[in-house]
C-alpha cells in the first residue's frame, strides 16, 4: 500500500461513531499510548501506523517530521476514514500538530507533550528530571510549556540521542548502555532521591521510553516517580469523542482474538509485530505501507 504524498486537506466530514481512531508514531513507541487508549476506550477500533522507515523523528529535521505527519494523516483519512487522530509521538506533536489542526479543523486531534504540569503537582522536592529527544527539547512548543512553569519547579533536561532507536530495535545492550549514560548525566547535575534538592520525579518525554523503565530504574532507584503521557492522552481522546458525539457506545469485547486494531508500518513490519506481541500481548500481522 502506498502512502500518498500530502497534496492538500481532506475534510473529515460526516464522522460516525463506528469509524476507527488513527494513531501514529515514528515507530513502536506509540504502542505505550495505544495500550492506554485501548484500556480507556475498549469499544473503539484503532488503526496504528508506525513510520519506522523514517524513525527516529527526534533526530530528523523539522520539515521532514512535518511532511511525514501530514502524509500519514492524509493516508489515515483517505484509506480508513478515521474519526479522530492521536499523534502518539512527542516530537511530531511538538513540530507538526499545529499544521495538522490547521489542515484538518473538523478532525479531533490529540497530541502528547511531556508531563511537566503533572510532575510539578507530584514532586515533593521541586526538582524534576526530563528525558526526551533533542527535537522535543528544542521545539518552540516545549520551550513555551517550560516557560509557563517558570518558578514552580526546577527542571533538569536531558536529550537522549539513540535511546528511542535502541528501543525500536530492541537492542538490550544498547538500551542498557543508554539508560546508564543518560540517568548518570542527569544525576551528575542533581542526584535522584526524596530529600530537598534531589530529583524525585522523572518525566519520560518520548513514547518509547516507558518500555525502558526497568533499565532506567537501575540508575534512578526505585523511589523516583516516573511520568509518561498515555493515560492523559486516552482521557482527552474520550473527551473529544464525547464532545463530537462520536464515542462508540456499542459494546465490543476486545480480546487477544478480537483486538479491534490494525497495524501498518513503513519499515520493517517484523519489528512492530514483535513489539505488539512483547508489550501488548497481540499476535497480529502488520501490513506494509510504502512512501
Amino acid at each position: 500500500m502506498n502512502l500518498p504524498l500530502h497534496s492538500g486537506p481532506l475534510l473529515a466530514d460526516g464522522l460516525r461513531a463506528g469509524q476507527p481512531i488513527g494513531v501514529f508514531d515514528s515507530g513502536i513507541g506509540g504502542l505505550s499510548i495505544l495500550k492506554a487508549l485501548r484500556s480507556e476506550l475498549p469499544q473503539e477500533r484503532f488503526v496504528y501506523v508506525a513510520d519506522s522507515g523514517h524513525a527516529p523523528y527526534g533526530e530528523r529535521d523539522d520539515a521532514h517530521v512535518q511532511a511525514r505527519a501530514l502524509s500519514i494523516t492524509q493516508h489515515l483519512l483517505q484509506q480508513h476514514r478515521i474519526k479522530a487522530l492521536v499523534v502518539a509521538c512527542n516530537t511530531a506533536t511538538a513540530l507538526a500538530i499545529h499544521l495538522l489542526r490547521d489542515q484538518y479543523p473538523q478532525l479531533p486531534i490529540v497530541g502528547i507533550e511531556p508531563a511537566l504540569k503533572p510532575a510539578v503537582a507530584l514532586s515533593k522536592t521541586g526538582v524534576i528530571g526530563v528525558m526526551a529527544t533533542r527535537g522535543t527539547l528544542e521545539s518552540d512548543k516545549f520551550k513555551r510549556l517550560l516557560s509557563s512553569l517558570e518558578g514552580q519547579a526546577r527542571f533538569v533536561l536531558q536529550p537522549c540521542a539513540g535511546l528511542a532507536l535502541a528501543i525500536e530495535q530492541f537492542d538490550a545492550l544498547q538500551i542498557q548502555a543508554a539508560c546508564v549514560e543518560y540517568s548518570g548525566a542527569i544525576g551528575a547535575v542533581n542526584p535522584f532521591g526524596t530529600r530537598y534538592g534531589q530529583i524525585d520525579t522523572l518525566v519520560l518525554g518520548c513514547t518509547h521510553y516507558p518500555f525502558a523503565e526497568e533499565a532506567l530504574r537501575l540508575g534512578t532507584g526505585p523511589g523516583v516517580n516516573y511520568l509518561e503521557g498515555g493515560q492523559p492522552v486516552a482521557r482527552q481522546t474520550r473527551r473529544l469523542l464525547e464532545t463530537a458525539n462520536t464515542l462508540n457506545t456499542t459494546h465490543v469485547n476486545q480480546t487477544p482474538d478480537t483486538p479491534q486494531v490494525t497495524f501498518y508500518s513503513t519499515g520493517d513490519g517484523q519489528t512492530l509485530q514483535s513489539a505488539t506481541m512483547r508489550w501488548l500481548g497481540l499476535q497480529l500481522a502488520v501490513e506494509p505501507i510504502t512512501g
